[in-house]
C-alpha cells in the first residue's frame, strides 16, 4: 500500500502544492491485485489483458424474426408473384437440434437463433404472410397460440440477398482478439463483455477503502437540533461522497469530539477497514486542534517509518495540511483543514489523486484546461500563494462563484471548476486566460 516514508521538513518550511502532492504520490502505492466475481469488480481496474476465448457471436444467427431460406427460392418474389415455400419447423434461440433447409423449404426462425444448415439468408416476417395466407403480416404469432405456424406453407413477397439479416460468427469479436486492456476501469459495458465471453471472474486492483472522519466538539449530525455554538457536520458527508465519486468504497465516521485520546482510539479502531484515512479539522495552530496533538507522534516509537507530518502549504485555501502513515500496515492518512471549502479543495488536489493511485490508474488527476476569465472586476490573490477559486466553466470561459472565504458552502455547491491563480500573480484582469481544474 505504501513503501516510501513521507518526507519531513522544518516547522518553518513552506511547502508548495506540487511538493506536497509529490510526497503523497511517492508514498502511496497501488493495492495488490485480487480475483473478483464480475459484479464485485465493478469500478475496479484490470491488471491484465483479457483475451477472447470464444468468438462473439459464437455462431451465425438471425437478427430478425422471420424465415431462414435459400436465396434462389425467393429470387424475384413480389406481392403479385410470391414465392411459396414449405415450412419445415421452428428454429428458436437456445435450441440445439437444427433443421436442414432444402430447396423450396423455409424454417421459421427467431431473433438470435442459429442459421440452420442449408439456409443462406433470413427473410423478415413482415415480408411474408406468416403462414396465414392473408397477405403481409406485421409480426409472428406466438407458438403457444398457433403451433401450426411451424408447418404448412409461407408466402414470401420480397427477395433477399445472401446473408441478409444474419449476424456472422465473430462479427463482434473473434477468438484470440484482445477484449480489454490492462488498466481498463470496469463499468457496465465492460462487465457485459466479460460475461459475454464467459469470464465469471477477473483479476483487478480492488476499490480502495477510505475512512473519513471529521473532528470538532461543535459538530452535530444533520437532522439533530443545534445548540448554542454548534454547526452541522458537512465535511464528513462531502468528503465521503467525494471519495465514492473518485472510485473508493468510503466509510463515514461520525464527528469526533476535541479530545486527542478519543481521536487516537477512533483512528486505531478504524484501521481494520482502511486503505486510506482522511480526517478534517484540527490541523491548524489553535489550542483545540487535536488532530495534530493526537497524530504528531503516532507510530514514532512502535512503528518505525510511520507518523504524520503537519505542514504549511503555499496555497489558499488549505494552508494547513497533514500527511503520513499510521498503524502496523503503514496506512496513509491525509489530515485536511476543517473549513468546508478548504477541505474540499484539499480533497480534489491531494486525496483524489491518492485514491486513484491506490486503484492503479495511470491518470490520477482531474482534467485541466485554459479558459477566459469572465468577471466584473479583477481577481486578487495573496503573493506567494497558489489560489484556487470556485468557478463555473462553459464554452471556454470561466466565471468566479462566491468570494474567497473558505466557509462559503453554497458557492461551492454551484461550482464545477477551480480557477488557478499562480503564486507569482497578485491580480487577474477580466479577459485573461487562466488555468482551470474541471470538477464535473
Amino acid at each position: 500500500m505504501s513503501s516510501a516514508a513521507p518526507r519531513t521538513a522544518g516547522q518553518d518550511h513552506l511547502w508548495s502544492v506540487d511538493e506536497h502532492l509529490e510526497d503523497i504520490l511517492a508514498t502511496v502505492r497501488p493495492l495488490e491485485p485480487i480475483e473478483l466475481q464480475l459484479l464485485d469488480a465493478q469500478g475496479c481496474v484490470l491488471v491484465e489483458d483479457v483475451t477472447v476465448p470464444v468468438s462473439l457471436p459464437p455462431f451465425d444467427n438471425s437478427s430478425m424474426d422471420g424465415y431462414a431460406v435459400r436465396v434462389a427460392d425467393v429470387a424475384g418474389a413480389s406481392e403479385e408473384f410470391p414465392a411459396v415455400l414449405d415450412v419445415v419447423g421452428d428454429v428458436a434461440a437456445g435450441h440445439s437440434e437444427l433443421l436442414h433447409v432444402g430447396p423450396g423449404q423455409a424454417a421459421r426462425i427467431m431473433t438470435g437463433a442459429p442459421l440452420p444448415p442449408g439456409a443462406e439468408t433470413v427473410v423478415p416476417v413482415e415480408w411474408t404472410d406468416g403462414g396465414l395466407g392473408e397477405g403481409p403480416v406485421s409480426s409472428m404469432r406466438a407458438r403457444s397460440l398457433a403451433p401450426e405456424g411451424a408447418e404448412g406453407h409461407v408466402h414470401v413477397y420480397r427477395s433477399a440477398e445472401a446473408r441478409a439479416h444474419v449476424r456472422a460468427q465473430g462479427s463482434d469479436v473473434r477468438a484470440g482478439d484482445r477484449a480489454l486492456d490492462a488498466g481498463t476501469v470496469l463499468g457496465p459495458p465492460q462487465i457485459a463483455l466479460l460475461a459475454a465471453i464467459g469470464r465469471g471472474t477477473v483479476r483487478v486492483r480492488p476499490r480502495p477503502r477510505v475512512v473519513v472522519m471529521s473532528t470538532g466538539s461543535e459538530l452535530v449530525p444533520p437532522d439533530e437540533s443545534l445548540g448554542t455554538g454548534q454547526i452541522y457536520d458537512s465535511n464528513s458527508f462531502a468528503l465521503t461522497a467525494a471519495a465514492r465519486d473518485a472510485g473508493a468504497i468510503a466509510y463515514r465516521v461520525g464527528a469526533v469530539a476535541d479530545d486527542a485520546e478519543t481521536l487516537r482510539s477512533t483512528i486505531e479502531d478504524q484501521l481494520v477497514r482502511a486503505d486510506l484515512m482522511v480526517t478534517t479539522g484540527g490541523v491548524s495552530v489553535g489550542a483545540y486542534d487535536v488532530v495534530k496533538e493526537a497524530l504528531s507522534s503516532v507510530g514514532d516509537e512502535d512503528e518505525p517509518g510511520s507518523g504524520v507530518d503537519f505542514r504549511k502549504l503555499a496555497m489558499q485555501p488549505g494552508k494547513p495540511q497533514g500527511f503520513g502513515t499510521v498503524g502496523p500496515d503503514h496506512t496513509p492518512l491525509l489530515a485536511l483543514p476543517g473549513n468546508p471549502v478548504s477541505s474540499y479543495v484539499s480533497f480534489e488536489l491531494f486525496v483524489r489523486p491518492a485514491i486513484r493511485t491506490l486503484m492503479g490508474l495511470d491518470d490520477v488527476h482531474r482534467p485541466r484546461t485554459r479558459a477566459t476569465l469572465t468577471a466584473d472586476k479583477a481577481l486578487t490573490s495573496p503573493k506567494g500563494r497558489r489560489q484556487f477559486l470556485r468557478g463555473m466553466y462553459a464554452d471556454g470561459a470561466v466565471t468566479p462563484v462566491g468570494g474567497a472565504g473558505s466557509h462559503l458552502v453554497a458557492a461551492l455547491a454551484r461550482a464545477d471548476a477551480l480557477i488557478v491563480v499562480p503564486e507569482d500573480v497578485e491580480s487577474v484582469e477580466p479577459g485573461t486566460e487562466v488555468e482551470v481544474v474541471l470538477l464535473g
